[in-house]
């Protein structure tokens, strides 16, 4: 592709400087990983501004530049009044636009994107439809696995991964949507068939800073130019009353206040979840869900909300939720064959632990036993809310690691244990996770449930910047055979 042809879907957005017969073959956001023919972009970052890599870039074979200034360099430059805006909208043109090939749908909220993403997967696909699935867990066409880093992928890998997607002829795109991803406009260009918004609760308050800003992050994705329509939690007063304010069709889902679609009579036991999913007026569904807790009622409606939204029946709305098993480290319940039982989660926010706590705690035998800790580098101030929270609802609790990342790991328990001293609530402090679970599984007792939360799906621990395997199913294998 010639730089001039991107200049020219910039449209009036660009001033194009030098050479626009520059042959482009690559996009490039990484200094160290130009080479020939690539189009870097000086993009300006939190720590550092990509502008003074320019020159490496340059030695280093790149055939343009994209930036928000003119540098003294003699490379063809398009200067822009956004990089990171621009980088979304290149990557789409240099990808041929894959995203108009296909119908997206995007879910956006604190919690229960990846659960909702498996389940509308599930029902497109009842309904005869290929989908695709982009996520925490990483992204699939079809059954087949394709592993991402991001929730949300950087746009150049978004691009790439929608090009894949057409390509094998994916009819619906089913993504999660982080508030990362909109607020560093990862996502423009792209239009959404329908999206929803599931909830609102503290989260990312390092990157934020406040909910305020937190919600006009996530709210950036019910804009007309970015989707079609919407769905949202109406029982969650923050997204309720944000919603109230888009200009897009727009319809709520609801256990508790009124809404057009509805659930009642709901059974929520050790299993899984029976309830009466309700369209208004149009017609009901009685579901069996294989996912036990009322927050995977609220996913499941959430999903069936959605596919109402473009147009799927009713029968495959009900089959489909039914189809789902299990989403990977949501409530997983791993199989160890002992008279315990230990649950996977991936709980890293007060209110996801608030939940996955409650719900074993509503089928436990006996005592529930959590284990968890907090991430480093993040959200210092939800620390001790998750200690509260584990010493309100945990019989015992087991405070250890997560991903540390650069911080000390014991300020960060102590940080935690600050929370859980408000309760009465006993517990330990084991810095190292696998010894911490060897010691939770020790100590259990017959009927005792063990919830290992926030590592949920992830295969490694971050440690002073060093990723180290770490997959609790195969620890939890591991401490099985060696007790």
């Amino acid at each position: 592709m010639k730089l001039f042809e991107i200049a020219e879907a910039l449209k009036d957005g660009c001033e194009l400087r030098g050479s626009g017969q520059a042959e482009i073959t690559s996009l490039c956001t990484d200094s160290r990983k130009v080479g020939p023919g690539a189009l870097f972009f000086c993009i300006p970052g939190l720590r550092v501004d990509a502008h003074t890599f320019a020159p490496m870039a340059f030695e280093k074979g790149a055939s343009a530049l994209v930036v928000e200034r003119a540098l003294d360099i003699d490379c063809p430059q398009l200067i822009v009044g956004d990089v990171r805006r621009t980088l979304s909208h290149v990557a789409a043109c240099f990808y041929g636009y894959p995203a108009r090939e296909m119908k997206l749908i995007g879910i956006t909220g604190t919690k229960g994107k990846t659960t909702t993403s498996y389940l509308v997967k599930s029902i497109l696909e009842r309904a005869g439809f290929k989908a695709g699935l982009i996520g925490t867990t990483g992204s699939m066409i079809g059954e087949t696995q394709i592993p991402t880093n991001l929730t949300t992928p950087d746009p150049i890998d978004f691009q790439c991964l929608l090009r894949q997607m057409a390509d094998a002829g994916v009819d619906y795109v089913v993504m999660e949507v982080s508030a990362h991803a909109l607020a560093l406009r990862k996502l423009e260009g792209v239009r959404f068939e329908a999206a929803a918004f599931t909830n609102l609760s503290q989260d990312h308050f390092d990157f934020f800073g406040n909910f305020d800003n937190y919600l006009a992050a996530k709210m950036r994705l019910f804009e007309p130019d970015m989707c079609l329509r919407a769905v949202y939690n109406a029982d969650d007063e923050r997204v309720a009353g944000a919603m109230r304010g888009v200009s897009i069709p727009a319809q709520g889902y609801a256990i508790r206040v009124p809404a057009q679609i509805y659930a009642k009579d709901i059974d929520v036991n050790e299993r899984g979840c029976a309830f009466q999913l309700n369209f208004h007026k149009r017609y009901r569904l009685d579901v069996t869900l294989h996912l036990s807790g009322i927050f995977n009622v609220y996913n499941s409606m959430t999903a069936a909300a959605l596919c109402d939204a473009v147009g799927v029946g009713a029968e495959a709305i009900r089959e489909g939720l039914e189809a789902v098993k299990s989403v990977p480290g949501r409530i997983e319940l791993l199989d160890t064959d002992t008279p315990y039982r230990v649950i996977l989660d991936y709980a890293h926010s007060p209110d996801a632990l608030e939940n996955i706590l409650s719900t074993v705690r509503q089928t436990a035998r006996a005592r529930v036993i959590a284990l968890f800790g907090c991430g480093g580098d993040r959200d210092h101030d939800k620390r001790p809310v998750m200690g509260e929270i584990g010493g309100r609802l945990a019989d015992f609790c087991v405070l250890t690691s997560d991903n540390p990342r650069s911080e000390d790991p014991f300020d960060i328990l102590k940080q935690i244990e600050a929370g859980i001293r408000q309760t009465d609530c006993a517990y330990t402090v084991i810095e190292n996770r696998r010894e911490a679970i060897r010691y939770a599984m020790n100590m259990a007792e017959p009927g005792d449930v063990i919830v290992l939360a926030g590592k949920g799906h992830e295969t490694y621990q971050e440690i002073r910047g060093v990723k180290y395997p770490f997959d609790e199913k195969i620890v939890v294998r591991e401490l099985l055979e060696e007790m």
